[in-house]
């Protein structure tokens, strides 16, 4: 029997049950929480193509140079987990949410983490990440 992976997006569940079903197809993605932790997961097993289709088109990185570095720093980084702390809206039948999250990772052996609000909408039917504000 085949060992499942564990879903880096803190579900609990198979990757195969959770996050690659969002990364095979993002229309399957119902919530911003879900799309959130879809992204989360990409940055983990390096999946910038996702990365690149599940972010808005007014703020989307589109220079092959931007989406190269930020490929790379993902690369360098140990993610370590995902918390979803609070989210507002960005429910099925809602057009717009936000999600506030803290991403830890280690960096040059350094612990870190990320803590942002995140704004999502829907754009061409399907949830997209608009941009995030961070907190300190």
């Amino acid at each position: 029997m085949q060992k499942q992976l564990i879903c880096p997006c803190g579900s609990g569940k198979a990757y195969a049950q959770c996050c690659e079903i969002a990364h095979n197809n993002i229309y399957s993605v119902k919530t911003a929480e879900q799309l959130m932790r879809s992204r989360y997961t990409a940055f983990t097993i390096d999946n910038p193509e996702y990365l690149h289709k599940s972010h808005h088109s007014s703020s989307r990185p589109n220079s092959k140079r931007e989406r190269e570095q930020n490929a790379a720093w993902a690369k360098s980084v140990v993610w370590l987990h995902l918390d979803i702390i609070n989210k507002y809206e960005g429910n099925e039948n809602d057009k717009t949410g936000t999600v506030e999250f803290k991403a830890y990772f280690l960096e040059n052996n350094k612990a870190n983490l990320i803590h942002e609000n995140s704004s999502f909408a829907k754009e061409n039917g399907h949830w997209v990440y608009i941009d995030g504000c961070y907190n300190f």
